[in-house]
């Protein structure tokens, strides 16, 4: 007998010589990967010989207690390629004590370590799809088992799965798939896709190294996927795409108004988000050149509107008091059913909803970030057309939705637009002259950057985008401009000689370009609508303060597309959010995306959110006494009554200190 230990797990145990080391690590629960069951095909096996005397584990271990390399090893190393030090364990037989360590990448539940800033989420990837490479023998007059038998057969003798269930497409291309499979010599080669370990989904002729996944986020706005390698968690392409939606109103509250007063129109609505999931589809995998029948799994993400018209479930209830929804619990099902054409066996998971207007992009955001594994008091904010707000730590969390409307990303804005080419996203403004200096997307140089004018000529300067208003807004403010109520004042200005200010009657416009063909300006009621936005994201985060019984967060994160490119010192000085030490407030990116990728792949990620979600308590803002008095002091600038000490510390305020 020899004794073998596997780092770093430490598992242990005593073989008789020449079992395999793969056998071993199976009898013994090590984590180690294998889709072609000891064949050498898949190469996935690889482990490490460590040589040397190990007292605490009464081993010595040497490579002579290894069989050596055999010519199936070489014949993959030629082939293949395999490091001098790797061995593949389905070859390697134990002829003494060992100890080997599995690489992480050659255990199933490998690491993916996603860094943000100075935040760290370690995910252990968990495939919800595996694929298992079977050698079938083939039928004969003597032996008439039928195909699935046969493969039924192969997966309990080989890999232990019995009694799973088999999807109708699975059956439909299984005839054509072992016949095909005979062309790789000898028997019947095939590949399967079992998922969850319960139900065959998929198989292939021959051997099949890796199956796809789409991460998908709907939202309000833009709808953007991810598509990944279900083995290593590699993002091969990325898309993008404006909700269809949009057409039925820009945010979500129009739309329910539109089926509340379209009866029966659901469906249209459903239809439009279908049809642009299918181009996303078409997207992906054109970008990355595969097949869309290599999309196993979907993950999607999105608040309850979006959720419930995906499934085409009516959602005109969550317009009315007390706003329920029809489902809230994670939920998986066929992606035919959706009418998106992938592997004819995909599935679709979809995270669960909170509450109310709280939805499953905010559990994303919630398993992308961790509140819930923190000592600190975290405020995560989703901006969007509709923000949804998760304040706590490891003891609690709460959450909250609030009707910021369309500003933040360029609606209801006299020369504003979405976030594309030609949009101003920076601005500064001189103290003395007023003069703005702006950044244009599409374009790396300020306006007063040599080179400027020639740099931006392919794009040209069309609007100014939610980045861009706050950071006018804010400058304006710093600059004297308007007051902290808003309002237009230019004290101490020469309105009628200064070329950037410009009176409208009793208003004044603020001329941020000049160019050709179009004037890009702020006005009064430009101002109004990101007040109106900001304040109430404010009154969402007060309210969820003061339910916590604190009068401080320890950090701020800021997530959503449009979150990832806030100058989190603008949003500040706005009163956008809470005050809180500026180092500590950071964007996170769209957090929600990220969580659905996280679901995508890892099951452990998706049983982790449906126990965290059950355990968020929801503040309903619409009935909550204090929110009229919050979001009237938070019109002002950064606010008339809460102070903001660290903002002080960090911004010379104009109009006196608010500490």
């Amino acid at each position: 007998m020899a004794k073998l230990v596997f780092m770093p797990s430490g598992r242990r145990g005593e073989f008789p010589v020449g079992t395999t080391v793969l056998s071993a690590a199976r009898s013994l629960g090590v984590d180690i990967d294998s889709v072609c069951g000891g064949r050498a095909v898949c190469g996935r096996c690889q482990v490490v010989l460590s040589t040397g005397e190990f007292p605490k584990l009464k081993i010595s271990s040497s490579t002579a207690h290894l069989t050596p390399f055999g010519e199936t090893e070489r014949k993959y190393q030629r082939l293949k390629g395999l490091d001098a030090e790797r061995r593949l364990s389905c070859q390697a037989c134990v002829l003494g004590d060992v100890v080997i360590d599995v690489p992480a990448d050659s255990q199933i539940h490998r690491q993916m370590v996603r860094k943000a800033a100075d935040t760290i989420r370690n995910l252990h990837i968990d495939p919800v799809v595996r694929l298992y490479y079977l050698d079938l023998p083939k039928p004969s007059m003597s032996d008439q088992t039928s195909d699935l038998r046969r493969v039924e057969a192969a997966l309990e003798t080989e890999w232990g799965l019995r009694g799973l269930e088999v999807d109708i497409s699975f059956v439909r291309t299984l005839s054509a798939a072992v016949r095909a499979g005979e062309a790789y010599g000898g028997d019947w080669k095939i590949t399967v896709a079992v998922r969850a370990g319960a139900r065959l989904v998929a198989v292939w002729p021959g051997f099949k190294e890796h199956v796809l996944g789409l991460a998908v986020d709907v939202g309000t706005t833009t709808i953007a996927g991810h598509l990944c390698n279900l083995t290593t968690g590699e993002v091969l392409a990325s898309g993008g795409m404006m909700n269809p939606q949009i057409r039925f109103g820009e945010d979500l509250m129009s739309r329910i108004s539109y089926l509340q007063q379209n009866e029966g129109q659901a469906p249209v609505l459903t239809a439009s988000v279908r049809e642009a999931l299918r181009a996303l589809v078409d997207q992906v995998v054109r970008e990355a050149a595969v097949p869309a029948a290599d999309i196993l799994e979907m993950t999607l993400v999105g608040n309850p509107t979006m959720h419930h018209l995906v499934l085409g479930v009516d959602p005109t209830q969550l317009g009315m008091e007390p706003f329920p929804l029809v489902l809230d619990r994670g939920i998986t099902l066929l992606a035919r059913d959706l009418e998106l054409v992938l592997n004819p066996g995909a599935h679709i998971y979809l995270l669960p909803c909170i509450a109310g207007h709280v939805g499953g992009d905010a559990a994303g955001v919630i398993l992308s970030q961790g509140p819930h594994d923190s000592n600190d008091m975290t405020l995560v904010i989703d901006v969007g057309t509709n923000a949804e707000l998760v304040l706590g730590c490891k003891n609690r969390l709460i959450a909250c939705s609030s009707p910021t409307g369309p500003a933040f990303e360029g609606a209801q804005i006299s020369s504003g637009q979405r976030a594309a080419p030609g949009a101003i996203e920076r601005v500064r403004i001189d103290r003395a002259t007023l003069a703005p200096r702006i950044k244009v997307i599409g374009c790396d140089l300020w306006s007063d950057d040599p080179g400027f004018a020639e740099g931006v000529a392919a794009v040209g300067v069309t609007g100014i985008c939610g980045s861009g208003i706050i950071e006018v807004v804010a400058e304006l403010f710093m600059a004297g401009v308007i007051d902290q109520t808003g309002r237009m004042v230019a004290k101490g200005k020469d309105i009628g000689n200064n070329p950037h200010l410009i009176p409208r009657g009793r208003n004044v416009e603020y001329i941020l370009h000049r160019g050709a063909d179009r004037v890009v300006k702020v006005i009064p009621s430009d101002i109004r609508a990101i007040q109106l936005a900001k304040a109430a994201c404010y009154s969402g985060a007060k309210l969820l303060m003061d339910e916590m019984g604190v009068d401080h967060v320890d950090q701020v994160l800021l997530a959503g597309a449009f979150g990832s490119y806030i100058d989190v010192k603008y949003a500040m000085i706005l009163g956008m959010i809470p005050d809180c030490e500026l180092d500590k407030v950071r964007s996170v990116g769209n957090a929600a995306g990220t969580g659905a990728r996280i679901a995508l792949l890892s099951a452990a990620a998706r049983r982790e959110i449906e126990t965290v979600v059950r355990r968020v308590e929801k503040v309903e803002t619409a009935i909550a006494p204090k929110f009229q008095e919050y979001f009237i002091a938070a019109m002002n600038l950064p606010n008339a009554v809460d102070p903001f000490p660290n903002l002080v510390r960090a911004v010379q305020l104009p109009g006196g200190d608010t500490s």
